[in-house]
């Protein structure tokens, strides 16, 4: 118990270290002076020993007597799994949320609801993303350069031609999945980390275009009164602000809800079994006759195109856009919520958007901390779920071997 307490001790005193700067030093520009706050140092630290002690306490009880019950163990390693759930959860458990999600504006404020707005974007996101990262295992950093695509068509083709968000919908879908395929065709060789840095320059080298030519993207001050969606021809901005929202909402959520069908009807294809395969292994899946590189540029256009459908929604939805909203930050948000749902894994997709997007904003109240809150509770899901909320399982094939003999008919 002292060796407990004395491992806890370090623990909280390197933490409050680590975050003095950050937690404890308040610069004051207006008055030039500089202010240590003790207090939240100090509160800081008894609750980092607190989890630490109860952190090995829980260790210890793990590896008790109770833990080593066959039956508890195999109860906790199937918690949550999408195998442990029965098709009547399942279908129950999406009854429930349809009926929530059709009903959300009519009791809901219109803040709530274009919160709710941002999650099912970031669902869109993830799923397309999914397509690239869980089932190709495609390690993509740039992201966000189809995201800001299908964002600047949408503004440019409204502010210079008058193009509605109906037309300019599938043009900004295809001309993401375009730059996707242009993206792939040089990175047809690379994998790993060599991957993952040539998207990621990807990404810089779409946003520093979109930062510094001015005559076109109009630079950091962005493209402003961007239209929003109509309804048979009547802008809903004329009615109020709260209508235009309700009706962007469900907008977002028949898209999502197609992006929810496709890509699960994609995993289940022969396509998805093709970058699965390619995911595994790349020289046994060209042993079986698969085109490595046509599985790569599919990937590549397929992830991108609902990116760029979600950047045609986010430009109508905030009717304005600048570089500033397509930063590194959003693809590794973006790439967050697909491992910590689950690799592959569709509804944990899903799981993962909802906590990463609505977790901090329920967590505003706490103010300084919510971030300090928001980063731990990512750490307890990686350290206790490392597969994510809900891990992609894998089909299995039972072979039964049959006895062959002289009754055998």
């Amino acid at each position: 118990m002292i060796d407990t307490l004395l491992k806890s001790l370090r623990t909280a005193l390197w933490f409050m270290f680590l975050t003095f700067p950050i937690l404890a030093v308040r610069i004051d520009s207006l008055k030039n002076a500089v202010t240590v706050r003790w207090p939240a140092v100090i509160i800081l630290g008894a609750v980092i020993f607190l989890i630490s002690v109860l952190w090995h306490t829980a260790g210890l009880v793990k590896r008790s007597w109770f833990f080593r019950f066959d039956g508890f163990k195999q109860f906790i390693q199937r918690l949550p799994d999408q195998d442990a759930l029965s098709p009547f959860m399942i279908r129950t458990t999406l009854g429930a949320a349809a009926v929530f999600m059709i009903s959300l504006p009519f009791f809901a404020s219109s803040y709530q609801t274009n919160v709710m707005i941002n999650a099912l974007l970031y669902v869109m996101l993830g799923l397309g993303l999914n397509i690239v990262v869980g089932l190709a295992g495609l390690l993509d950093l740039g992201y966000v350069a189809f995201y800001a695509v299908g964002a600047y068509l949408y503004a440019l083709l409204n502010l210079h031609l008058g193009i509605g968000f109906w037309i300019a919908l599938p043009m900004g879908a295809a001309l993401a999945a375009f730059f996707g395929i242009l993206l792939g065709i040089p990175v047809l060789r690379l994998k790993g980390d060599y991957l993952a840095i040539v998207t990621l320059g990807f990404g810089e080298i779409i946003r520093l275009i979109l930062e510094n030519w001015d005559r076109v993207f109009k630079g950091p001050s962005g493209i402003s009164h961007i239209s929003r969606p109509s309804l048979f021809g009547i802008g809903i901005m004329e009615s109020s602000v709260h209508h235009a929202i309700i009706y962007m909402y469900y907008i977002v959520v028949v898209l999502v809800l197609s992006t929810f069908f496709f890509v699960s009807r994609l995993k289940h294809s022969r396509i998805g079994r093709a970058l699965l395969a390619l995911k595994e292994d790349e020289i046994a899946c060209q042993a079986m006759g698969i085109d490595k590189m046509k599985t790569k540029l599919t990937a590549f256009a397929l992830g991108a195109t609902w990116a760029g459908m979600a950047g045609v929604i986010f430009a109508a939805k905030t009717t304005f856009i600048n570089p500033a909203s397509f930063t590194f930050m959003e693809s590794a948000i973006i790439l967050s919520i697909v491992v910590i749902g689950g690799m592959g894994s569709i509804p944990g997709v899903v799981l993962g958007a909802f906590f990463l997007v609505l977790l901090p904003e329920y967590f505003r109240e706490l103010g300084d901390y919510r971030m300090l809150v928001f980063g731990g509770a990512m750490i307890l899901v990686m350290v206790f779920k490392p597969r994510g909320l809900l891990e992609n399982t894998k089909p299995t094939v039972t072979y039964v071997s049959q006895q062959t003999g002289p009754d055998t008919p």
